[in-house]
């Protein structure tokens, strides 16, 4: 195996594994029974369905949303600054390593079937509506958008969240009868949309962090002042393109490095013929500890 598809397959086990950590209440899956401990109190860094049966942590977005949908609006002071730790440490890190929906997708794209590019102009388009979907659905509307005895409502997990459904709404309806009977036109619209999100990975990289998910995009507004950063060589760089060309995120690393788009997933950085490419953690622009996945892997510092 080469060290390129070796990174890969890494970074999957990462994946995998902090799914499975992130949902380890094993016994929810079997009784239905979502977990209730003291760990519920905390978010977890990725997208996480507060009402999987496994889950052990809060999902961040869901957290969120919450704090400001409240009959008496609490600002979020936790919520946002667990993020924004976490997205001036890594930037998005998190959604090249640490989220399961990231993972299923990319496993889906693996499927051997002609793939879709989207136009260069819709794809520029496109990728700005999961600010929208952040600024709209999971603060002002929670926020302004209020029913009876003046309580709003998660509005991006009751309407759009495609890891809801998979993680918390098909196994509990799965495991209880009630739920089943209950399930309505709402549902249905939720099994709709997880369904095109799965479809659609078949054909395009992960169409959901691209264009939808509110915590990419809110993990991305750190992403150029982040400690983590991908740094290029000019003088080793030969301008080949090849590392434009290993990004199914479609980023140039060599123009745009530190991308809002980019997920942190090294495969430029193992691509680059040249070794031009590599990641810093620095709390200076220059300087600082630097790193890469091949001193990694040998264990130097």
């Amino acid at each position: 195996m080469d060290k390129k598809k070796k990174i890969s397959k890494l970074r999957k086990i990462v994946q995998a594994a902090a799914g499975l950590l992130f949902n380890s209440h094993l016994s929810g899956f079997i009784t239905g029974k979502i977990y209730q401990g003291p760990l519920k109190r905390f978010c977890v860094p990725g997208m996480n369905c507060y009402a999987c049966p496994g889950a052990v942590g809060a999902c961040p977005i869901g957290s969120l949303q919450s704090s400001l949908a409240a009959r008496r609006p609490k600002f979020p002071f936790y919520v946002l600054g667990f993020l924004g730790i976490i997205g001036i440490l890594l930037g998005r890190f998190v959604c090249g390593w640490l989220c399961l929906f990231g993972l299923i997708q990319e496993l889906l794209y693996k499927i051997p079937t002609p793939k879709l590019t989207v136009p260069e102009k819709a794809d520029k388009i496109l990728r700005y509506l999961k600010y929208v979907v952040l600024a709209v659905l999971v603060v002002l509307l929670p926020l302004f958008l209020r029913g009876e005895f003046s309580v709003s409502y998660p509005y991006f997990c009751k309407w759009l969240c495609p890891v809801g459904t998979l993680e918390g709404g098909l196994p509990l309806t799965a495991l209880d009868e009630n739920l089943r009977r209950a399930a309505h036109g709402l549902f249905a619209w939720k099994v709709g949309i997880l369904i095109v999100f799965l479809l659609s990975s078949v054909f395009i990289y992960r169409p959901f962090c691209k264009y939808i998910c509110p915590l990419g995009a809110f993990y991305a507004l750190f992403q150029k002042i982040s400690f983590l950063r991908l740094r290029v060589d000019k003088q080793s760089c030969v301008e080949c393109g090849k590392c434009a060309r290993e990004c199914k995120m479609q980023v140039s690393p060599i123009k745009n490095p530190n991308s809002t788009e980019c997920i942190r997933c090294g495969e430029c950085v193992e691509g680059c013929p040249q070794k031009a490419l590599r990641f810093t953690a620095s709390l200076k622009e220059y300087g600082g500890v630097k790193f890469n996945i091949k001193n990694i892997e040998k264990g130097e510092e």
